[in-house]
């Protein structure tokens, strides 16, 4: 039985709650082998080889081949762990940020230092802000409500 989860209507965001946890278990258990240098060798010799080592879900394995870090966050990634992937790929945490809200290293980073996203219109799903879905890169993440 799920717990009510009012979180679930904020855009942009994912709680990696213990649904998540269980969900992403094998991607980000993938994504801490990434610590020791030969399984980062391992995986940018063959990506797709050292992915079907892991028991993935398929589309877990399609989100990390194409980076799609929300798509994997949706998936059950958790930031942390994916992270590992980004410093395999020689990126920094603030350009995979930077990545996730389709802005470059220095837009993300002047919008960080300016006091971040403002909350108007990104309240609640289905408002017009700029952290609401249809203004994402990705698109709409695992936990949007489909619009009719």
């Amino acid at each position: 039985m799920s717990l009510a989860k009012p979180y679930l209507d904020v855009p942009g965001t994912t709680v990696f709650d213990a649904e998540q946890s269980r969900l992403g278990y094998h991607l980000n258990q993938f994504c801490m082998s990434l610590m020791k240098a030969a399984n980062r060798e391992r995986f940018k010799a063959d990506e797709r080889a050292y992915l079907d080592e892991w028991p993935m879900s398929e589309e877990q394995k399609l989100a990390v081949l194409a980076r799609d870090l929300n798509r994997c966050i949706g998936l059950g990634g958790n930031i942390y762990f994916l992270a590992k992937i980004g410093a395999t790929d020689g990126k920094s945490f603030q350009q995979m940020a930077g990545s996730m809200t389709g802005m470059t290293e220095d837009e993300y980073r002047n919008m960080m230092i300016a006091g971040g996203r403002s909350a108007e219109g990104n309240r609640r799903v289905g408002e017009d802000g700029d952290a609401q879905a249809h203004r994402q890169p990705q698109g709409r993440s695992a936990n949007t409500p489909k619009s009719n």
